[in-house]
C-alpha cells in the first residue's frame, strides 16, 4: 500500500472528526446566545404587554447588547486566568437564571435590567469560548471552527426567533421565557459533558505582563483597531435592521401575523449554509476583499427593505443577514490570527466593541425611526455599512 494510500484514510477520519467537533462548537454556540435575538420577534406583542413605545421597547429589548460590551471588556481585562471550561458552562448556568426571571416581570425597567445580565452571562460564555476555540485548535482548524460558532450564532438567529413566535402566541409571553432557561441549563450540560477541562491557561502576555498592559497593546495594533470598528459597525446595522423591520412588517401593506413574522425569520435559513464558507472567501479574496463583498451584498439586500411587495422584502432581508453575518465571520477570523497572543483579551475587545454596536444601532435607529421613518432608517443603515466597507481597507491578507 502506497504512502498516499495510507494517508488518505488518515485525512478522512480528520475530516469526520473535524466535523464531528465543529458541529459541537455550533450547537453550544445556539445555545449561548439562543435569548440574544429572540425576543426581537415577538417585539410588537412586548410593546402591547408593557404599554410603551416601539424605540422604548426596542431598546429594552436590545439592552443585553449593553452587557455583552460590559463583560466582554471584564473578560479582556480579568480574563486570562479562567479556567475556560468552568467559565464557560458557569455562566450558561446562571444565563438561566434572569430569563426565568423575565417570565413574571411587568416592569420595563426591571425587564431593560435583566435583559442587560443576560447579555453579561452570555458575552462571558461567548468571549472564553473563542478564547477556548484559538488555544485548543491549530491555526487550520481555528478557522473552520470559530466559523463554525458564528454558524451557530446564526441558527440561534434563526431557530431562536422562530421558537420565540411560536411558543409565546401558543402558550404566552411567560412561557416562551420559561422554555429559553431551559435551553440554557441544556448548554451547560453540553459545554461540562463534551469541553475538555483545561489545566493550562494563557498568560496575559507572552512575557507575563499585566493583563491592562497586554488589552493597551492590541488597541495599538492598526488591524485589529479596524476589525473592532468593522464589528461595531456591523451590529449596528444588524440590529437596527432586524429589530425595527419587525414593525414594517406588522404594519400595512404587509400586516403579518404574530405567528407569520415568526415565520419571516426563515430568511436565515441562506445564513446558516453561507457562514461555513467564511473561511473560504477570506482565504480567496483576502479580508480587505472579503468584508468588502459580503457588506455591498448586505447593502443591496438593505434596499430591497423599501418595497411594499413582502417576497422581495423577504429576499432583502436574507441578503443582509447572509452579508453581515459572513463579514463578521472573516472578521473575527482575522481577530485571531492578528492577534497570535494573548486571544481572550483581543476576542474581549472585539465583542465589547460588537455589542456597544448593537446597542447603538438600536438606540439610534429607534429614534429615527420613530421620528423620521424607515426610509431614513435604511439610508442611515446603508451608509454605516459604507463606513465598514472603507474600515476594512486596513485589513491586510496573512502572509501565511
Amino acid at each position: 500500500m502506497t504512502t498516499t494510500e495510507h494517508t488518505e484514510p488518515t485525512r478522512l477520519r480528520m475530516a469526520a472528526a473535524d466535523g464531528w467537533r465543529f458541529g459541537i462548537i455550533a450547537v453550544i454556540a445556539f445555545l449561548t446566545l439562543v435569548d440574544l435575538f429572540a425576543t426581537q420577534a415577538i417585539l410588537p406583542s412586548l410593546v402591547i404587554r408593557f404599554g410603551v413605545s416601539r424605540a422604548t421597547m426596542g431598546f429594552a429589548v436590545n439592552a443585553s447588547t449593553f452587557g455583552m460590551a460590559l463583560a466582554g471588556i471584564a473578560v479582556a481585562l480579568f480574563g486570562q486566568g479562567l479556567d475556560r471550561r468552568n467559565g464557560i458552562w458557569m455562566s450558561l448556568v446562571a444565563l438561566a437564571v434572569p430569563t426565568t426571571l423575565l417570565s413574571q416581570t411587568d416592569s420595563i425597567v426591571v425587564f431593560a435590567l435583566l435583559r442587560v445580565a443576560q447579555g453579561l452571562c452570555m458575552s462571558t460564555a461567548f468571549t472564553l469560548t473563542m478564547a477556548y476555540l484559538a488555544e485548543h485548535f491549530s491555526s487550520r482548524q481555528a478557522t473552520g471552527a470559530l466559523a463554525a460558532y458564528v454558524t451557530g450564532n446564526v441558527a440561534s438567529n434563526f431557530f431562536g426567533r422562530l421558537m420565540s413566535a411560536a411558543v409565546a402566541d401558543t402558550f404566552g409571553i411567560s412561557t416562551n421565557f420559561l422554555t429559553f432557561a431551559a435551553l440554557n441549563l441544556i448548554g451547560a450540560a453540553l459545554v461540562w459533558a463534551t469541553l475538555q477541562k483545561t489545566s493550562g491557561m494563557m498568560r496575559a502576555s507572552a512575557d507575563g505582563g499585566h493583563s491592562r498592559s497586554a488589552w493597551k497593546g492590541l488597541l495599538a495594533n492598526a488591524e485589529l483597531r479596524a476589525c473592532f470598528g468593522i464589528g461595531f459597525l456591523i451590529l449596528f446595522v444588524f440590529i437596527g435592521t432586524f429589530t425595527y423591520v419587525n414593525f414594517q412588517l406588522v404594519a400595512a401593506p404587509l400586516s403579518l401575523t404574530p405567528m407569520a413574522l415568526g415565520a419571516v425569520y426563515f430568511v436565515f435559513l441562506p445564513s446558516m449554509l453561507t457562514t461555513p464558507l467564511a473561511g473560504r472567501v477570506a482565504s480567496g479574496l483576502g479580508p480587505r476583499v472579503g468584508v468588502g463583498a459580503t457588506l455591498a451584498l448586505a447593502i443591496a439586500g438593505l434596499l430591497l427593505l423599501l418595497t411594499p411587495s413582502l417576497p422581495i422584502v423577504l429576499a432583502g432581508m436574507a441578503l443582509a443577514a447572509s452579508g453581515t453575518f459572513l463579514a463578521q465571520a472573516i472578521a473575527t477570523g482575522h481577530v485571531s490570527r492578528t492577534a497570535s497572543r494573548d486571544r481572550a483579551a483581543a476576542s474581549g475587545i472585539y465583542l465589547a466593541s460588537y455589542y456597544a454596536g448593537g446597542l447603538a444601532g438600536s438606540f439610534v435607529i429607534g429614534q429615527i425611526y420613530d421620528r423620521v421613518g424607515w426610509t431614513a432608517c435604511v439610508a442611515a443603515l446603508a451608509a454605516v455599512l459604507v463606513a465598514a466597507i472603507a474600515v476594512a481597507r486596513a485589513l491586510k491578507t496573512p502572509t501565511t
